[in-house]
């Protein structure tokens, strides 16, 4: 009589081939999800023209606008000791390169010194009555702390510098990289070579492109 044999290992070998199979399925299933994820929505990278700021009158401006320029963003107060001599620099800069490639951008901030204590509209007033400045003077914000405009923060960020007094100067190229900074004593002299080099590049790629 031959000895009795069990199938039980085999009656259980099926379902659990069948787990390991769906198994299987749903990790590869996932893993080219992911794939697919990265491959064609990848998070857009930010530079300084993909924020959105407010102007002087607190409306909603995007500064994809400003792509394609050189610009020059500084954190302005109203009552500095470097207030004339900036204002008069800023608008010689913008009046002499601005505004087809380049412009500047100033941003009203009072955490320093609370030398701008004015509001918004009225610091536009200020520097268009005082210094004839044409360029845009945007909503009074924070550049330190919790509370930093994001654009602002986005350049502190990129350049390692965060500044320690008002006018403190960041060349932006036209892809919204930071390219220099500037102290607010150092003359306009160190600034437009820079800003003539950005321009000539604008140019250049222009004709290129025709």
């Amino acid at each position: 009589m031959e000895p009795l044999t069990t199938s039980y290992p085999l009656k259980y070998s099926v379902p659990r081939a069948r787990v390991f199979v769906v198994f299987l399925s749903m990790v590869l299933c996932t893993t080219i999800l992911c794939l697919l994820q990265l491959r064609f929505f990848k998070p857009k990278i930010k530079d300084f023209y993909s924020f959105e700021v407010k102007d002087s009158r607190g409306r909603i401006i995007s500064l994809e606008k400003y792509r394609g320029k050189a610009t020059l963003v500084v954190n302005v107060a109203s009552y500095c000791q470097y207030t004339d001599r900036n204002y008069i620099a800023l608008q010689e800069l913008h009046r002499e390169f601005g505004p087809s490639h380049f412009t500047v951008l100033a941003f009203p901030c009072n955490q320093f010194g609370e030398s701008e204590p004015s509001s918004s509209q009225e610091i536009e007033s200020f520097a268009k009555g005082n210094y004839g400045v044409t360029f845009p003077v945007f909503h009074k914000i924070k550049i330190l702390g919790s509370e930093a405009d994001p654009a602002f923060k986005f350049l502190i960020d990129s350049s390692k510098k965060e500044p320690r007094w008002n006018f403190w100067k960041y060349l932006v190229s036209p892809e919204g990289k930071v390219v220099k900074f500037w102290r607010p004593e150092e003359p306009i002299e160190s600034i437009k070579p820079e800003v003539t080099s950005l321009i000539r590049q604008i140019i250049m790629k222009k004709r290129e492109d025709l």
